[in-house]
């Protein structure tokens, strides 16, 4: 049993909760070009809610998991839960990468 089992089940819609994102227009926001910031910014203070909105917005949870490969910046809090709670290794992540890449520069 994960989090997200009652995703599949429910009929509800969720939408976003703009407070995620305060600094954008959302009636113009483009939510497909933006996805790794919504995607980000609901793995750093997103409800559930928010996560069922992205699952519908982005193709499910399958779509949510490759979203999150491709964000660029995380914490290594939020990191760690994305790993545990979809199901995916530090290594897939374009953010663990980078952050180890760094790191060589910088000891090197």
């Amino acid at each position: 049993m994960t989090i997200f089992d009652e995703y599949k089940n429910s009929q509800e819609t969720y939408s976003i909760s703009p407070s995620l994102l305060w600094e954008y227009d959302l009636s113009h926001f483009d939510w497909w070009k933006s996805r790794k910031i919504v995607v980000q910014r609901i793995l750093e203070r997103g409800w559930l809610k928010d996560y069922y909105a992205a699952f519908h917005l982005y193709g499910g949870i399958e779509g949510f998991r490759e979203i999150i490969k491709e964000i660029p910046y995380l914490s290594p809090k939020d990191m760690n839960f994305a790993c545990i709670a979809f199901n995916l290794k530090k290594e897939e992540l374009t953010c663990y990468t980078r952050k180890q890449l760094r790191e060589q520069l910088f000891n090197s």
